[in-house]
């Protein structure tokens, strides 16, 4: 009788070890949460482009129009970019994240701030602008009730020196200047100028923005930047840079 051949016993096979998965709760509008959950929950969301937190409520945008936002606020974005590209000591940002409080965390279509050492009072921390910039400009459709009310006074109570909203359904600009720790409207020159009070020389032809006529608007800035005024200022600069 033939001898059964010994079979060596089978290992059993290690089972891979799985990580554990925690599902992040989404945003969604009117959520009422602190700055800390918000941003939390921000973060697990690559695929959100925009979502804000003002005054512990989460306002999440419709996708942008490219006639009614995207168009009007590249037009910001190249009166600012370029007026940064002149002065040294000032940063620019298109859409980013901003942290106020425990309360607010917002994504301005624009805003100018100062380099702290130039007397700034906002600092990019672990990759976000923490600290109220100097001038904000938001571009207004179907956000303007939120712009010009619950927004503008988080803006005015963080001490924003200049808010500018682009009304772009009416066609109308309204520059707030803070003074006092109260927004005030500026009304253009008789020149139709608007002329910055937190960046010497940063100068915005008014009729010609809302026309979305960009070469007489970086026409306007250039005078800006010719200016005594911002002479001066580069002169400040360079004085602090030494």
């Amino acid at each position: 009788m033939a001898s059964v051949p010994h079979l060596p016993r089978p290992v059993p096979m290690a089972l891979p070890r799985l990580p554990l998965v925690v599902d992040a709760p989404l945003l969604a509008n009117g959520d009422h949460l602190s700055q800390a959950e918000f941003h939390w929950r921000y973060e697990r969301m690559p695929g959100l482009k925009k979502a804000e937190l003002i005054e512990g409520v989460v306002y999440m945008s419709s996708p942008v129009s490219c006639d009614f936002h995207a168009e009007h606020d590249l037009l910001l974005h190249v009166w600012l970019g370029t007026y940064k590209a002149a002065t040294p000591g000032v940063k620019a940002y298109a859409n980013g994240t901003w942290i106020l409080d425990g309360k607010n965390e917002c994504q301005p279509d624009s805003f100018l701030c100062w380099e702290p050492e130039f007397g700034g009072r906002s600092r990019l921390e672990d990759k976000y602008r923490r600290g109220a910039p100097e001038l904000v400009t938001e571009v207004a459709a179907s956000s303007q009730s939120i712009d010009l009310h619950t927004k503008k006074k988080v803006y005015q109570r963080q001490g924003v020196l200049e808010y500018l909203v682009w009304r772009v359904v009416e066609q109308e600009l309204d520059w707030f200047f803070l003074c006092d720790g109260n927004y005030q409207a500026k009304p253009p020159d008789r020149n139709g100028v608007i002329k910055s009070e937190a960046f010497s020389g940063l100068w915005l032809d008014v009729e010609a923005l809302l026309a979305q006529d960009l070469a007489t608007v970086l026409a306007c800035l250039q005078r800006g930047l010719k200016s005594r005024e911002h002479k001066a200022l580069l002169r400040k600069l360079k004085n602090q840079q030494k």
